[in-house]
């Protein structure tokens, strides 16, 4: 396909520059599935099938059965399915659904860059919506993508700046990116997508209350986000009239979030190189089923134990080197991280998940369970694990970090990780992806099944979607 320049009637032919919603806009009624280069598309299917894996170990979790209840309660049944669950719901109630089972476990992945979870919004969106009017399995492959690549903007563009406000990206961003992505699959204008835009802008919000007591508000912002985005993209097909400086307004999106910090914010960032440059490729999947602000503090508690075969009573204290930017979410208040309440604390606890990876050497789900929560030894441990600024940190480019033991016969021992493993130069495989993907989908599913799900995954464009999401029911 010869793009051009995807920018040159937007605005609708004014000499007004257009504004970013104008721009995202006239890119997304341009945009055609068949210019996607065929290794975006396959790095697509790959954070596809993770995320899928992922929703199925959920349907394990008491979690996802009390969120399904409260939804069942106000929704009835409808038309659109649940990954690994029976049940069908509206199209909304689904996409809240299945958000919430991509990311429960909080093991999905990352776009280290703009600090965003991608695909937990992505990919429920896609797939309910194109389901809903029998979209092809290559529609929703590339609604998929739209999603990824315009939710890393919007959130990238703020550098960050969302978190140190309370606010949690991925729902923030993602309301803005569902209404496109639902947008382009119900073949919507540029004027009717920059109306959504504008309606989204008065629903993004997320609270990041949840990490001070372990709530689980943030398993259910990813769908949140779609459901937003879809209900904006219904409105503006009928003539819904929304602001067009959605984001760069005196009233826009960055203003009314980061107040005196929109200096830092790159609006540039959001419409740079589309269709050109694919943040897919950029899109980091997490090792550990925890903040991916934790891994590298896992990754070298698990090297030091490892090289000089640490045993608990070894141990006299440890401390964490964390970016800065990351201290109020993994590691203050320090009395709640020290001994968590829940699985979903501890997710969010540096002290935690490094006193877990320095006696068990591992950290996974099951290290989430109540057995090691409550485990005397690592609870021990834990109080004994302060942090510190990382001062070799390589943030926010990757989520650097160390650790250093302090043995009792007075030893210092330090390992620090510059890239975080599952993302840059140290990106999980196809079959590290793979092999997750099976792990987590085995916890529910018999090894054929398991299989079966994993082909049709990587062959969607052969099915329609309506196929497709048959198979994962």
């Amino acid at each position: 396909m010869q793009r051009g320049n995807f920018f040159s009637n937007a605005a609708m032919t004014s000499s007004v520059k257009p504004t970013v919603s104008q721009q995202l806009s006239v890119f997304i009624e341009q945009f055609q599935a068949d210019s996607i280069p065929p290794a975006v598309r396959e790095r697509a299917k790959l954070l596809i099938l993770d995320a899928i894996g992922i929703a199925y170990a959920s349907t394990h979790y008491p979690f996802a059965q009390h969120i399904l209840s409260g939804i069942r309660s106000v929704s009835g049944t409808g038309d659109c399915g649940l990954i690994g669950l029976p049940d069908k719901l509206p199209l909304r109630d689904a996409v809240l659904m299945n958000g919430a089972l991509v990311d429960g476990l909080d093991y999905d992945d990352t776009h280290v860059g703009a600090i965003v979870h991608p695909t937990a919004s992505a990919l429920p969106c896609s797939m309910s919506v194109a389901e809903s009017i029998n979209a092809s399995g290559a529609d929703l492959l590339a609604a998929y993508i739209l999603g990824v690549e315009t939710v890393v903007r919007v959130c990238g563009a703020a550098k960050g700046g969302f978190h140190h406000f309370g606010f949690h990206p991925t729902c923030i961003a993602a309301h803005f990116s569902c209404a496109l992505q639902a947008g382009w699959l119900y073949g919507l204008t540029a004027q009717q997508l920059t109306m959504a835009q504008g309606m989204v802008g008065s629903t993004a919000a997320a609270s990041q209350e949840f990490l001070e007591e372990g709530a689980w508000n943030k398993r259910l912002h990813p769908g949140w986000a779609g459901v937003a985005g879809i209900t904006a993209a219904h409105l503006a097909r009928h003539g819904y009239i929304g602001p067009s400086k959605t984001y760069e307004g005196r009233f826009g999106l960055y203003q009314t979030h980061l107040q005196d910090n929109t200096y830092e914010v790159d609006y540039s960032y959001i419409t740079a190189n589309l269709g050109e440059k694919w943040e897919v490729a950029e899109v980091a999947v997490k090792p550990y089923p925890a903040c991916h602000l934790v891994h590298a503090c896992a990754d070298a508690a698990i090297a030091l134990r490892k090289k000089h075969q640490l045993k608990p009573d070894d141990i006299a204290s440890v401390q964490a080197l964390i970016p800065e930017q990351a201290i109020h979410i993994v590691a203050e208040p320090a009395a709640a991280k020290i001994k968590p309440v829940n699985d979903y604390d501890a997710k969010f606890s540096v002290q935690f998940v490094t006193a877990t990876s320095l006696i068990l050497g591992k950290f996974g789900l099951a290290q989430l369970e109540p057995e090691t929560l409550n485990n005397p030894v690592i609870l021990d441990l834990a109080r004994r694990v302060s942090y510190a600024v990382d001062p070799d940190t390589t943030y926010p480019k990757y989520f650097s970090g160390g650790v250093i033991v302090t043995t009792r016969n007075g030893l210092t021992l330090r390992h620090h990780e510059p890239v975080n493993r599952g993302t840059g130069e140290r990106a999980l495989t196809g079959d590290d992806i793979g092999a997750k993907y099976r792990d987590n989908a085995s916890m529910v599913l018999p090894r054929e099944r398991v299989e079966q799900v994993r082909d049709a995954v990587l062959d969607m464009e052969s099915m329609s979607a309506r196929e497709f999401m048959a198979l994962l029911r």
